[in-house]
């Protein structure tokens, strides 16, 4: 094979690597998506687990809306199973929400519903809290996606850490939210601390 043969597929491997990469590379792998487009969704973490990645994909044709997938872990063995599970406080469509999981509570679960008036989705956490644990070291997450309309992705960096809630904002003008998600790690030990 001539070096001029080598250096043509060289170019038609970097062109189709290029349009592999471009905008909509999730939607088109074989993804399991929990929701079709604006249709309301409620996923749980399998009891004992708590959720440590978040994907999705975002389309304006299709109501300005996202894809979504979660994926979660078992938590720490000597942490024993969750003292009690609840679904935490729910945001409103259009507005900017931020919500930790009270009682000291790890996200395991999240909830959410569509509202074609405002093109925008309502969320609530499904948190669960373990024999008193309290969080520390938590810090929030740069901006998923980091630009409006993007895919995100956001998956723990560590084990030990864990998602203990959001913050987010709404754009109005583009229709769609980016996420800062808070992650904590959790005593090894009882705390005195309800709500920390």
């Amino acid at each position: 094979m001539s070096s001029a043969h080598v250096l043509q597929a060289l170019c038609l491997l970097m062109v189709f690597s290029t349009v592999n990469a471009q905008h909509g590379y999730m939607y088109d792998t074989n993804e399991e998506w929990v929701n079709t487009w604006r249709q309301g969704f409620n996923f749980q973490c399998p009891h004992g687990e708590a959720l440590v990645a978040i994907r999705s994909y975002f389309s304006e044709k299709e109501g300005s809306d996202r894809l979504w997938n979660f994926e979660c872990q078992k938590t720490p063995y000597d942490w024993g199973e969750p003292n009690e599970c609840w679904w935490d406080d729910i945001n409103r469509a259009g507005l900017e929400w931020s919500s930790v999981c009270t009682n000291n509570g790890l996200v395991a679960g999240v909830q959410s519903k569509y509202f074609e008036a405002v093109l925008d989705r309502e969320w609530q956490f499904y948190c669960c809290r373990y024999a008193r644990r309290c969080p520390y070291s938590c810090w929030k997450t740069n901006d998923v996606p980091e630009y409006y309309r993007e895919e995100g992705e956001m998956v723990i960096p560590s084990y030990g850490y864990f998602i203990r809630g959001a913050q987010t904002t709404f754009s109005g003008v583009l229709r769609d939210r980016q996420w800062k998600y808070i992650l904590c790690r959790m005593t090894d030990f009882d705390c005195q601390f309800e709500n920390f």
